[in-house]
């Protein structure tokens, strides 16, 4: 395996890992699963706090919702993998981001 591919397979993981803990975080504090439905209160201050914790949290709520949906509603194949991808995509740009901040405070080689 490249370093390259090592890398994005890294960033991806802790993309999902950084999305589940925030997710399940919130579930946990507020009783209630997070979901997109957060941006829907109008220009509130909770509003605008909600953005930076779904940039991190999407990957995870969007599988979520596929898994559910897939599950529920029957969903096709299609729009399952079409969600896996933009999740994992997703995911690897926020692990980046992460990994990014990681080392530049000198917790991460």
């Amino acid at each position: 395996m490249s370093p390259e591919a090592l890398n994005s397979f890294f960033s991806i993981m802790i993309g999902f890992a950084v999305a589940g803990v925030l997710a399940s975080g919130y579930q946990a504090l507020m009783d209630r699963p997070a979901g997109f439905g957060l941006l829907a209160r109008g220009a509130a201050p909770t509003t605008f706090a909600a953005v930076p914790f779904l940039v991190f949290a999407a990957p995870f709520i969007i599988m979520r919702n596929t898994v559910r949906g897939r599950r529920i509603e029957r969903r096709r194949f299609e729009f399952v993998m079409m969600a896996t991808i933009l999740a994992g995509f997703w995911s690897m740009m926020s692990g980046t981001f992460v990994l990014m901040i990681l080392q530049a405070t000198g917790l991460f080689a």
